[in-house]
């Protein structure tokens, strides 16, 4: 059974997404008020995996929470803290789990996080992280090539970021997300319309928007204090000077934010070969249905029926 994500973007629908970083803790219900917050303003929800290598509540754990909530989730998963074994596993599981979409990821390294100390793993690379992913299930092969009895039914995707050097190589290294098996992308969030207008024109040229779907990571910026870290200290992250004087010359700084958000999303959908939106709220996520409805992207679309099974043809 293909996942409502997969059928959506697949009808040609324009596909809203959004992020929750789980707690960092055991409680569920923190899970279930994000939900709550974002039911029927968004098509699917990802489920962070330990981002900026904190700990966190397991992703898997998480979405199954979101989904036991009415809404389906996209599971994102890294190499930093798995081998090949643990990755696999998991996919196992929680495609068992009734899990039907995964993001497959690097990671960010813990050093960056509150267990500097703790050993990476980098079993796979990110590359081959999604090839084995996508054999799982377009296959039915494990990674050693050992067939799976009863394999995963996945929509298997991955990240790119248009905004970090080297600026060139950032489509091919799309291109190559794609030749391993990525049905779609999220990127970084969007602050610099004119450099995702040069990628997403490379991308094109490459004939990739064939091939993937590409949803633009939109981050609305809640204060000043965060759109000053965003100019300046987080890697991979372009915020232009003029989007940071505004904010710091802002009445209501969480209005401004806002309104940088809608005029982003309202750019980005006339670029080609977008195919959706991706929202990555930080600790803010009671402001998605706000975005939904001012951007012009409620209701959301009905998900398309399952295409009937083909007959099976007798030899």
């Amino acid at each position: 059974m293909s996942s409502h994500l997969q059928r959506l973007l697949e009808s040609g629908a324009f596909v809203l997404t959004a992020e929750i970083g789980p707690p960092m803790s055991a409680d569920a219900d923190v899970v279930r008020r994000h939900v709550a917050a974002m039911r029927g303003s968004v098509d699917a929800i990802n489920l962070t995996d330990n981002q900026t290598a904190m700990v966190r509540m397991s992703s898997i754990a998480a979405a199954t929470i979101v989904q036991a909530e009415g809404v389906e989730a996209v599971v994102q998963m890294t190499v930093r803290d798995r081998n090949r074994i643990g990755l696999q596993s998991d996919i196992l599981g929680l495609a068992a789990l009734g899990i039907r979409n995964v993001v497959c990821m690097s990671g960010d390294h813990p050093c960056n996080g509150n267990h500097a100390m703790a050993k990476p793993v980098y079993d796979l690379d990110s590359i081959t992280w999604l090839q084995t992913a996508s054999r799982m299930t377009v296959d039915g092969l494990f990674f050693n090539g050992d067939p799976i009895k009863v394999p995963p039914t996945l929509f298997v995707g991955a990240v790119e970021n248009p905004f970090a050097p080297p600026y060139d190589y950032r489509p091919v290294r799309m291109q190559k997300k794609a030749d391993a098996g990525a049905r779609f992308i999220q990127t970084q969030c969007t602050f610099d319309v004119a450099r995702l207008r040069e990628f997403m024109a490379r991308a094109g040229d490459l004939g990739l928007f064939d091939r993937v779907k590409v949803l633009v990571g939109i981050t609305p910026l809640k204060s000043v204090k965060m759109a000053e870290r965003m100019y300046g200290d987080v890697p991979g992250v372009a915020l232009p000077e003029a989007l940071l004087k505004r904010m710091q010359g802002a009445a209501d700084a969480e209005a401004e934010g806002v309104a940088i958000a809608l005029e982003t999303i309202e750019q980005v959908r006339a670029i080609p070969g977008v195919a959706g939106i991706h929202l990555m709220p930080v600790f803010w996520e009671k402001i998605i249905p706000v975005i939904a409805e001012r951007a012009g992207l409620l209701p959301r679309p009905e998900v398309p029926a399952e295409p009937p099974a083909e007959p099976a043809v007798s030899e």
